[in-house]
């Protein structure tokens, strides 16, 4: 035991002097930005939003490269509602924009 204690005291005040010679850390690059998906980089297709008024009802007209695509219409009272184009021309109200959602029914018991 007597034989340990002088070279754990010799190895105690070495420590330090070993950990000031650790190297610095590596340089590191910086990071290149990330491009943007294919077809997305066109500010063309981006939507413009234009927010009017109409009495307290809000209106939202939605735009892709000047094309009217849908319509937004939140009454001051009740839920919103959808306008977009139907195949004739005329603008369709939707509550939702999943006008093909159904509701699912399966018989759990029968009586």
């Amino acid at each position: 035991m007597r034989a340990l204690f002088p070279i754990l005291t010799a190895l105690s005040l070495a420590m330090p002097a070993l950990a000031d010679e650790t190297p610095p850390p590596p340089k590191m690059a910086p990071v290149p930005e990330i491009a943007p998906p294919p077809g997305i980089a066109d500010a063309d297709m981006e939507p413009q939003v234009t927010i009017s008024h109409r009495g307290r009802d809000k209106i939202e007209e939605y735009r892709v490269r000047g094309r009217l695509y849908m319509v937004k219409v939140t009454p001051r009272i009740g839920k919103p509602y959808y306008l977009v184009p139907s195949p004739n021309g005329q603008m369709a109200r939707h509550n939702d924009l999943s006008p093909n959602f159904v509701v699912p029914m399966w018989m759990i018991k029968e009586f």
